[in-house]
């Protein structure tokens, strides 16, 4: 890997050998609801990435998985409003 600046592709596969890992990091998986495309994937990751602590957000439609890396565990009603802000549905945090 040349370039090593993000662990996410420009296809949006996440994790693919790197290990860009902030130390100290939290990284949360939540399952959200109603995403169907990347206008989807940006409103409620442009939502949760103004949570404060929050510097990485990385949601897929097609799986409807929300990935978000913090300083600090989030408090789960602030994800969730900032997904319904947004305009879908959060189930919780994904298993």
């Amino acid at each position: 890997m040349a370039e090593n600046s993000s662990c996410c592709t420009p296809e949006g596969s996440c994790h693919s050998g790197g290990t860009d890992v902030q130390v100290g990091a939290v990284t949360t998986t939540y399952k959200v609801t109603g995403m169907t495309c990347g206008h989807c994937e940006g409103a409620v990751s442009a939502e949760i990435g103004e949570i404060a602590g929050v510097s990485a957000v990385q949601a897929v439609a097609a799986t409807g998985l929300v990935t978000v890396t913090s300083q600090a565990p989030l408090d789960e009603e602030a994800v969730r409003a900032a997904v319904d802000e947004a305009g879908y549905e959060l189930v919780g945090q994904a298993a």
